[in-house]
């Protein structure tokens, strides 16, 4: 009874140096810039900062109001499921497999329809703000595809979890963390041609000047950068934005088409610099190795959070091994939310730190800071970013340096670095 009694407190802890080990073992080890000083109202008129303030502060109360509906929606289910959600389960407990399928999508349904007054709520927001473009119609049907393609994982996630439980009923964690790893990998490789397309028009960038100008930095910067497309974003968005994603062969820099259209040629080149940055480093696969450090204990937390929770629902005091049936499906959802939820706040730190390097290697590769001052000043404005958010809510939650921060790089670089 009193090893039952720490093996939740050590999970934790184990889970913690985890994250912290993985962040300090693939922090970039150079090439960052100490930021000078920025006063916001240097390069932001108080009309912009009142602006930025009066979009966050909403945004970020519907955002905590979906945390909550999420959260409380799964502790509902896992601890107290109402009678139509006990019977479902109970039923499909009777075909261990398939009914975990038919569970998890039913839990990713409900899920779906319990945020989705939230969810429409910070549309009608964005919409009131200028920020999204879209029209009723439009965003309900990409909630839809959403909400299929969600509940079509979870019914693979589901299965796949109660087929490892009934294998490995005391150590499901560990082929458990093997697959998430496995997944994601396998997700990062096909949304670019499975998953994207389904929401958004892309198409590689026409011969012309910006053509030019990014094959002639990637050349510079001495990457492969595979294609680079521009994205239809404005038909759901007037902010401005670009990534990299992909894998091996599906491995593409995407621009919006509000950034090509709607900035300066030279804070594009900056953008596509700082891409390219993310592709010489290789920053996706760096967050898949953070996530094969963190995955085994992760998973480790997750088996005994959802040991935790199956056995308050069974009234098992000694909280053994998980019910190998669809029955375990919510308590697992549960888990799997929470330590998810606080992976993300642990992996912010590093994605903040590879983020500044990118900032410093597009300040090198185009040597134009004026053109990184420019973008991160349209960047905020135009996606109503506050450029100095508080500095608690960044800290757990911003996967970026601040625009004040940014603008700061570009002050203190210096050409000799």
């Amino acid at each position: 009874m009193r090893a039952h009694r720490y093996r939740l407190p050590l999970a934790v802890i184990s889970g913690v140096a985890a994250a912290g080990v993985a962040t300090l073992l693939l922090r970039p080890r150079g090439g960052l810039i100490d930021p000078a000083v920025v006063e916001p109202t240097a390069y932001f008129s108080s009309e912009e900062l009142e602006r930025a303030r009066d979009f966050a502060g909403p945004r970020r109360v519907i955002f905590f109001a979906g945390l909550a509906v999420s959260a409380g929606t799964l502790a509902l289910l896992a601890l107290r499921p109402p009678a139509p959600i006990r019977g479902l389960i109970e039923a499909a407990s009777r075909r261990p497999l398939l009914g975990a399928a038919g569970v998890g999508a039913s839990l990713s349904l409900v899920l779906a329809v319990a945020t989705l007054p939230i969810s429409a709520l910070g549309h009608e927001h964005a919409v009131d703000a200028g920020l999204s473009t879209q029209g009723w119609g439009a965003w309900l049907l990409d909630a839809g595809k959403s909400s299929v393609i969600g509940a079509a994982m979870a019914a693979g996630g589901a299965l796949l979890a109660i087929a490892l439980i009934r294998r490995f009923p005391r150590m499901w964690w560990a082929p458990a963390s093997v697959a998430v790893v496995l997944l994601s990998a396998a997700y990062l490789y096909a949304s670019p041609v499975v998953l994207d397309p389904l929401f958004n028009r892309f198409e590689p960038l026409p011969a012309g000047q910006l053509r030019s100008d990014v094959l002639e930095l990637a050349d510079r910067a001495g990457v492969e950068v595979g294609e680079v497309y521009g994205v239809d974003a404005s038909r759901r968005t007037t902010g401005a934005n670009a990534y990299v994603g992909g894998l091996g062969t599906t491995k593409r820099v995407v621009l919006y088409d509000n950034l090509i259209d709607g900035l300066p040629e030279d804070q594009v080149r900056s953008v596509v610099a700082h891409e390219l940055a993310h592709v010489k480093h290789r920053d996706l696969t760096r967050g898949l190795v953070w996530l094969a450090i963190v995955a085994p204990p992760g998973m480790l937390l997750v088996q005994r959070l959802t040991e935790r929770i199956d056995g308050r629902r069974r009234g098992d005091r000694k909280h053994g091994p998980a019910s190998a049936t669809a029955a375990a499906l919510p308590a697992l959802a549960l888990s799997l939310a929470v330590v998810s939820f606080a992976g993300q706040m642990a992996s912010n730190v590093l994605s903040r730190q590879v983020e500044a390097r990118a900032d410093a290697f597009a300040l090198q590769l185009t040597r134009e800071p004026d053109a990184l001052i420019g973008l991160q000043r349209s960047l905020a404005v135009r996606n109503l970013s506050q450029p100095e958010p508080p500095a608690l809510l960044h800290d757990l939650f911003g996967t970026h340096p601040t625009a004040v921060e940014r603008i700061g790089y570009g002050l203190a670089w210096e050409p000799e670095r």
